[in-house]
């Protein structure tokens, strides 16, 4: 039904696939690993942050594992098709990038100790591949759900491009825009804490083995 050859670019909302109205799935209640609910309304006091990095297998497993972190879910985000299916988004014809969602308590973890696990997790100058994991549903974006979280994003790529230049690294690629007109639209549930289901599983995450020389206080 679909090509999976890897797209160059995105697509316009006009060649975008259609989708449809609602998900075709039911979300699993709890998180696999955490315990915790998936779906909001979430607790009061806590705090949300949308990140793509390449495969959201191994992304959700690089952030369920962070103090503080209530709960991860993986989904699609920053493209045009409502509610579209893994092979709609493989196809590259919705303009989604695979992303985690984290939600968590900023008492217990800052924004920018998340910010930081983001930039050291991956290489983020690959534009629409991780690794060996190419297309543009696998370009890295951050979307930001506050003012707070915009500048504390665009900071944090900042101070790491310094760094990444001094290496001898390219230009960061990834997407810094509010979250608000870029709806998360969760993945289907095998997708879920894959890897914990599956802990021999594949994932091409792959940082660039630098640090990221961010601050570490409270952007929310």
């Amino acid at each position: 039904m679909f090509s999976y050859r890897p797209e160059s670019r995105l697509p316009t909302p006009e060649e975008a696939l259609p989708g449809r109205p609602a998900p075709e799935f039911a979300l699993p209640e709890r998180h696999t690993v955490l315990g915790n609910p998936l779906a909001g309304p979430y607790p009061e006091g806590l705090a949300v942050a949308d990140f793509g990095l390449g495969c959201f297998w191994g992304a959700e497993r690089i952030f369920w594992q962070v103090p503080g972190v209530w709960t991860t879910l993986v989904g699609y985000q920053g493209g045009h098709t409502p509610h579209p299916t893994y092979e709609e988004v493989c196809s590259g014809r919705t303009g989604h990038t695979e992303a985690v969602r984290v939600v968590f308590d900023p008492s217990a973890v800052a924004y920018e100790s998340l910010l930081r696990l983001f930039w050291e997790s991956h290489d983020p100058t690959q534009g629409f591949r991780q690794g060996n994991d190419v297309g543009t549903q696998y370009r890295s974006a951050i979307h930001t759900h506050s003012p707070a979280q915009q500048r504390a994003a665009e900071s944090s790529r900042d101070a790491f491009q310094q760094v990444l230049t001094r290496a001898g690294h390219g230009a960061v690629t990834t997407e810094i825009l509010p979250a608000e007109g870029r709806p998360f639209y969760p993945a289907e549930p095998y997708h879920q804490q894959y890897l914990d289901k599956n802990p021999g599983g594949y994932c091409g995450i792959g940082g660039t083995g630098l640090s990221c020389p961010i601050g570490v206080a409270t952007a929310d």
